[in-house]
């Protein structure tokens, strides 16, 4: 049982989240792309489809948004992960090192793709990891994040699809949840059988 506060999933995101890739590719092109500026607020909850990322240590994680600053960008927004305790899909997501200062890790700026490199799906909004946050030689400056609501008009439920930019081609690689976590809000209801 989850201690008092614990940060859990909803029902619906666990169901998501153990859809087919088939599936998932189909809710992909029927999503829609959410404003960059109705992520902030809110941690997202985050699961990682493929069973790799459950070896990395990375399959359950936090995503953050905040407003950039950047006036010269418009409503520029930049977004960083936070590891979680790997405690499951049904198990709660508990901040690393503590909830009070959660650790910050792969950042990326977040905007709106109208158009774009081959293999890059359109509209969605961009989560961009090539940025000066993270170290110059990583890895992670190569990924590139396509995410689209499932429902329009709410940033709530998000899907998304991690790619690696290889010049200008963009080679997919897996599909990740995104679920926005508000104080507070219902316990995780269970799953039906």
């Amino acid at each position: 049982m989850p201690g008092e506060g614990a940060i859990r999933a909803s029902g619906e995101f666990r169901r998501l989240a153990r859809r087919s890739p088939a599936d998932l590719e189909r809710l992909f092109a029927a999503g829609v792309a959410p404003s960059p500026s109705a992520l902030v607020g809110s941690p997202y909850l985050g699961y990682n489809r493929p069973a790799w990322a459950e070896a990395l240590r990375i399959r359950t994680f936090l995503k953050g948004f905040d407003p950039a600053g950047d006036s010269a960008r418009g409503n520029a927004v930049l977004g960083h992960n936070s590891p979680v305790r790997q405690n499951g899909l049904d198990g709660d997501w508990a901040p690393l090192p503590t909830a009070e200062a959660p650790k910050r890790f792969g950042f990326f700026r977040v905007e709106p793709v109208h158009s774009g490199p081959v293999g890059a799906r359109l509209p969605a909004l961009l989560f961009d990891y090539d940025v000066p946050q993270n170290p110059r030689l990583s890895v992670a400056r190569a990924i590139r994040d396509y995410v689209v609501a499932l429902e329009p008009g709410s940033p709530d439920l998000l899907l998304g699809k991690a790619y690696l930019a290889i010049g200008p081609r963009r080679v997919p690689v897996s599909f990740f949840l995104l679920e926005r976590h508000r104080s507070g809000s219902r316990p995780a209801e269970p799953l039906a059988s």
